[in-house]
């Protein structure tokens, strides 16, 4: 996803002399690209990632939009009072991106993963988190991030390409609606690939209606999803996310809210560190329950 979220910004900044790029000291074998294209526009600012924001949003100020490049903890946690007092407080076109999100720095560890960000910013003041899934709709949210021109958060991850049974939505992707779905199932981030590896058994996938929310906080609960709601009744959310101030404690507020009656929710989400181990993003998938053989399992006891 990292190439194409390069390629895209190569389109962007060709026509948008406003657009500024910051990187920690990242971005080899992958930014190239945007600094022939950007040239004093690009600045490596170094390990220096609270120096960066604040940088950021003084140029933003003087009506720049700025991307803001680091590994994702470094550049959500290390800097989190800078993004809320110089970027949030403010509303300025600040656009965090953090590349790995959830386990993908895998084998680094603890201090590499980013398993809380999407709670940690999504409830400052004007920001909006993008978590796209597929590479179609990373482009789409990529658009409305430059087009919003307000705080926002990018959080990168290994995407692949949308499924060819989804079509693209304001919110994000979901599957052809199905009056005869047993069982709503709400994703974001690229995990929700494995959701789809699960979903290729057709006695599943013809029982469950799927959406992929890539859009944080989630404040109103698309329409579409309402209406599976009512009818399934049955609801099972996945994110790559701590299960507090993500995907899954967000839906479930939405449903106390609205009075919907559910008859079983369960969130499959980031676990942290059962073992203490140390492994790569697949292991640590595996030991949250997030990975394709347990998110079979864990549907098919929906039916």
């Amino acid at each position: 996803m990292r190439k194409h979220f390069s390629a895209f910004l190569e389109r962007v900044v060709e026509d948008n002399d406003d657009i500024i790029f910051i990187t920690g000291d990242l971005g080899y074998n992958a930014l190239e690209n945007l600094v022939s294209k950007m040239g004093n526009r690009f600045i490596n600012a170094g390990v220096a990632e609270q120096n960066m924001i604040g940088l950021a949003a003084g140029m933003a100020s003087q009506g720049y939009r700025v991307i803001c490049y680091s590994i994702a903890p470094f550049i959500v946690y290390r800097c989190l009072e800078q993004v809320r007092n110089d970027v949030c407080f403010h509303n300025m076109p600040v656009y965090i991106v953090g590349n790995g999100g959830g386990y993908g720095y895998g084998i680094m560890g603890s201090s590499h993963h980013a398993i809380e960000d999407i709670g940690t910013l999504s409830g400052l003041p004007n920001m909006k988190c993008y978590v796209p899934a597929f590479i179609e709709d990373m482009n789409a949210c990529l658009g409305e991030m430059f087009a919003r021109r307000g705080p926002s958060y990018f959080r990168l991850g290994l995407g692949k390409n949308m499924p060819a049974e989804m079509t693209l939505k304001s919110y994000g992707a979901a599957t052809a609606e199905n009056e005869k779905a047993e069982l709503t199932i709400i994703a974001q981030s690229p995990v929700a690939n494995n959701l789809v590896a699960a979903l290729k058994d057709q006695e599943i996938s013809a029982r469950a209606d799927v959406f992929i929310v890539n859009k944080m906080p989630l404040i109103n609960l698309p329409e579409d999803i309402i209406a599976s709601i009512k009818r399934t009744k049955k609801v099972l959310t996945l994110e790559e996310h701590i299960a507090i101030g993500g995907l899954g404690s967000a839906v479930s507020l939405q449903l106390n809210e609205l009075g919907l009656p559910v008859t079983k929710f369960k969130s499959l989400h980031a676990e942290g560190y059962p073992s203490g181990l140390y492994g790569n993003q697949s292991y640590h998938q595996q030991e949250s329950g997030l990975d394709e053989q347990n998110i079979t399992r864990i549907i098919n006891t929906y039916f």
